[in-house]
């Protein structure tokens, strides 16, 4: 928690706001025909320059307009992963991620007296009526609300997660101004589609504002996952869920900074749990958390590892999944044919002439080789590194092609989630054979390590299938 912010000081207006995000747009759109112009008479070596000056210059705009953005902030650079997975040069990192680290921390508190309003304006009932106990002091804080643990009367220990007054206004209001901040993106990766983003973003994050839409995606996972051998998702009290107040299961376990001082067996078998949560998810369930943040999952005391927090949540339309595998086993087995009928298919590729399909797949094997090579390795930050360059950055050999590549929102949002999912697992130095447990979606392999045993035998009960043919 960082500071006190009173209530009328969270700004719903986007008057001001919005002169100053379109001129941003517009400048950096001059400076960019600019570039074009002055490159005709430039080196190659000169337009690369002149073309990454340009990129640094639209990054440090976003974010500067993410600065105005009092209300979407946070929630706008969470989402807009390209922001926060390296799209600059080394020498300027340190500051751009300080920049953009200050709006993700920038959540605002407010005192409990009116968090208070807001759980009994919701609930139609007071604090001492609704629970037996409740704390008032947060027991954590995030960029739209904070949670407090409480005791119902039947004696359950519950979390109660409650939204800031005023920041859904806040929130909507800023959205207005998206659509401009992704044009600057555009300046960046020519090839996106920002109408398409922006409605990707748009819906998401409009759905993470209501707190009964999170209810409905927790209490489909908990479903799916009741009984799991190793995988706990939190139920929902649903009688006391609305749109701002969000009631579940009060669960309580080792953090992941204590995670991280584990012995390495220890952290292999978490690495492995979160991979085959955050992956299981979208190939077996095609339904997935999109936010694999350290603070989204904990050890308890029985082995069994916690995911908390289904506000950003994705379900993939019929189809997209059974893509994806597809893609994925062209990509271990080298078949370019298919790689660019189904990129050509989807959109990823708009003029598919001028892609070169070997080099497509080098790239495509670079950014997932962790999980699509047969090989033990241990999962390291330098090695997650590698794969975000090599996903979306200009370091990247392969920049000149992304820049032309129109990956569709759905594409995007699991790409984001494999990122940050590699990115945790890397921070724990987690070992592994990930592409052996991958090959259980991809290929139907049988399992080959003992989490994967366990798995399989969850998943072999008829109760567990009608589970989770009711939760999909």
């Amino acid at each position: 928690m960082t500071r006190v912010v009173a209530r009328d000081r969270i700004p719903t207006s986007r008057v001001g706001r919005t002169a100053r995000i379109g001129g941003l747009a517009a400048s950096q759109a001059m400076r960019q025909a600019g570039t074009v112009a002055t490159n005709l008479g430039r080196t190659r070596e000169g337009k690369e320059a002149a073309l990454e000056r340009r990129q640094i210059e639209a990054a440090e705009q976003i974010v500067a307009a993410l600065g105005t953005m009092k209300g979407a902030a946070m929630k706008v650079g969470q989402v807009m992963s390209f922001l926060d997975i390296g799209l600059i040069p080394p020498e300027y990192q340190e500051e751009f991620q300080r920049k953009l680290g200050a709006l993700r921390d920038a959540a605002p508190t407010v005192t409990f007296k009116e968090m208070r309003k807001v759980i009994e304006d919701e609930l139609d009932d007071s604090v001492e009526e609704t629970f037996a106990d409740f704390d008032p002091e947060p027991i954590a804080a995030a960029s739209i609300g904070q949670v407090y643990r409480a005791v119902l009367h039947d004696g359950r220990q519950v979390a109660v997660k409650v939204q800031y007054p005023g920041v859904a206004a806040a929130v909507r209001a800023d959205m207005q101004n998206l659509g401009m901040i992704l044009r600057l993106a555009k300046r960046i990766a020519p090839g996106m589609d920002p109408q398409a983003i922006g409605r990707e973003i748009r819906d998401r994050i409009e759905d993470e504002l209501d707190y009964e839409l999170e209810a409905q995606n927790q209490r489909a996972l908990a479903r799916i996952f009741r009984g799991h051998p190793f995988i706990v998702v939190p139920g929902v009290v649903t009688s006391l869920c609305r749109e701002r107040v969000l009631t579940s299961e009060y669960v309580h376990g080792t953090g992941f900074e204590d995670i991280k001082a584990l012995p390495q067996e220890a952290r292999d078998r978490v690495g492995e749990i979160l991979f085959r949560f955050y992956f299981g998810c979208l190939y077996r369930h095609h339904q997935f958390s999109g936010d694999p943040h350290p603070g989204n999952s904990m050890l308890l005391e029985d082995g069994r590892m916690a995911f908390l927090d289904f506000g950003l949540f994705k379900r993939m339309p019929p189809g997209t999944v059974d893509r994806e595998i597809t893609v994925a086993r062209a990509v271990i087995e080298g078949d370019t044919g298919t790689i660019m009928r189904i990129g050509t298919e989807v959109g990823i590729f708009p003029e598919p002439e001028k892609f070169d399909p070997a080099r497509v797949l080098e790239h495509f094997r670079a950014a997932t080789s962790w999980y699509t090579e047969d090989a033990y390795i241990e999962l390291t930050s330098e090695w997650a590194t590698r794969v975000l360059i090599d996903m979306g950055d200009p370091r990247s050999e392969y920049f000149g092609q992304l820049r032309h590549e129109n990956a569709p929102p759905d594409h995007l949002f699991g790409r984001r989630m494999e990122v940050l999912t590699l990115a945790v697992i890397a921070q724990l130095h987690a070992r592994g054979n990930f592409h052996r447990i991958a090959r259980e979606w991809f290929y139907g392999d049988e399992p080959a390590t003992d989490l994967g045993q366990l798995e399989a035998q969850f998943y072999s009960r008829s109760d567990v299938r009608a589970s989770r043919t009711a939760g999909a």
